[in-house]
């Protein structure tokens, strides 16, 4: 029924091109099998926020619940566009039309909470069961088998729980366990990712140069886990930051707990000075700075507002040095620098264009900015990979590497944390080369 499924097709669904293809010319520095896994970890993942968010939205009936359900529309739209190409327009309207009846159960879910209907919430649960049962059998026979119905409709099982449990603490008030269902279920999505990709290329193997579990492919959708999430998380904390929204804290607490994926591993390699030394450069003009722009942008102080886009600037400047110097030069200073200041600039666009109401720009320059970062994903595991060929190179990770799969939120953090020691490892250079350069200086 369905014709067949290449790494061209969700290509297209990048909304810009990456970071790496502008430098070199167009090329990826990643197998084919890398590039249909960092695709589907971006396309995938942004279902998730946009789904939680919308949720939230939709039951706080928030000012623009209607323009992030258009946001979450049109990233299945995009999966749609990718795939009719090669599935046809009917492949990929059987695909959208599943997903979008899956979007409206879930509004169904929310309404019948925050009414307190009992009954209807059932018949939602019901139906979004129904979904699962329905797109798993549509994976089953797209791949040809290679993704069995049974292991993909346990994922999505999975992952309905994942959403409907950070919606449900946050409808209760729960909100240290809604966020911590938040980062297990953005997690979840890149074990998605990579099973589904596998199934893939395992059906065309023609199609797809390199394997989606090479060394250099876990790095880089390790990478891209990680940028995504502070993305979507420093954009949380300047919205619910300016509104004074109730789970502001435990936003915040939620990036803290991103800070500590990176300064737990630069502390098992360089002790606690040089993970202190990360975490005051990545805190205190950086996540401490976003949190004092929303405060400034309430409160109407323009001077407050201009030092916290100041100190904001610095952290680009500083960020890109650590990663020019980190790398050896194959991430060049003044694009690393380029590149950190470009997506902070897009996060206070998002910012500002929600502050004046202008929800559906901010949506859409959000969008933007999420894609940018799996730009920043491929370009900077492809500045380690060439930094580091032997740890990761194109081959297959070693068996005694954590393997992954629909196992949720335990297997990949092991995994991470091993991932996040290699690129402690190259990123940590920046401590030694400053303490260095200050005994020099001193």
């Amino acid at each position: 029924m369905y014709k067949k499924f290449t790494a061209v097709a969700l290509s297209a669904a990048l909304v810009v091109p990456t970071m790496a293809q502008a430098a070199d010319g167009g090329e990826s520095q990643f197998s084919g099998a890398s590039d249909l896994r960092a695709d589907l970890d971006h396309l995938l993942s942004e279902h998730f926020i946009l789904a939680a968010s919308s949720m939230q939205k939709t039951y706080d009936e928030s000012s623009d619940w209607e323009e992030v359900e258009w946001a979450l529309d049109e990233n299945v739209k995009d999966m749609g566009t990718a795939l009719e190409p090669l599935y046809g327009e009917e492949g990929a309207a059987e695909f959208v039309r599943i997903f979008e009846s899956h979007n409206g159960y879930t509004d169904d879910y929310v309404k019948a909470v925050k009414d307190g209907d009992d009954s209807a919430k059932e018949e939602a649960e019901q139906n979004i069961a129904g979904f699962a049962d329905e797109f798993s059998s549509f994976l089953d026979e797209a791949t040809e088998g290679n993704l069995p119905k049974e292991a993909a409709e346990e994922a999505l099982v999975a992952h309905e729980q994942d959403v409907q449990a950070t919606f449900d603490h946050y409808a209760a008030g729960d909100y240290m366990e809604s966020y911590e269902s938040y980062r297990v279920g953005y997690d979840r999505m890149f074990d998605i990712s990579k099973v589904l990709s596998g199934a893939i290329t395992a059906q065309f193997p023609d199609m797809f140069d390199g394997s989606v579990e090479s060394a250099d492919a876990e790095l880089r959708s390790t990478l891209n886990q990680l940028a995504g999430e502070h993305f979507a998380l420093a954009s949380l904390e300047l919205e619910k930051g300016y509104t004074q929204a109730e789970d502001f804290d435990f936003v915040t607490w939620a990036e803290d707990e991103h800070t500590a994926d990176f300064k737990a591993a630069i502390e098992g390699i360089y002790g606690a000075e040089g993970a202190d030394q990360f975490e005051t450069v990545w805190q205190q003009d950086h996540i401490n700075a976003q949190s004092d722009l929303a405060i400034a942008t309430l409160e109407g102080d323009e001077e407050a507002r201009d030092q916290a886009i100041e100190h904001l600037k610095t952290f680009s400047q500083d960020f890109g040095s650590f990663l020019a110097t980190a790398t050896e030069g194959n991430l060049p200073e003044e694009a690393a620098q380029d590149a950190v200041w470009t997506h902070e600039e897009q996060v206070i666009k998002t910012f500002d264009q929600f502050v004046e109401e202008d929800y559906e720009a901010s949506v859409k320059t959000y969008r933007e900015g999420y894609a940018f970062m799996f730009g920043i994903g491929e370009t900077l595991g492809g500045a380690i990979k060439a930094q580091m060929p032997d740890q990761f190179g194109d081959e297959a990770m070693p068996e005694e590497m954590p393997q992954t799969g629909f196992g949720g939120a335990s297997d990949q953090s092991s995994m991470m944390a091993w991932l996040s020691g290699m690129v402690a490892l190259a990123l940590g250079g920046l401590y030694l080369f400053r303490r260095k350069e200050n005994q020099n200086n001193a």
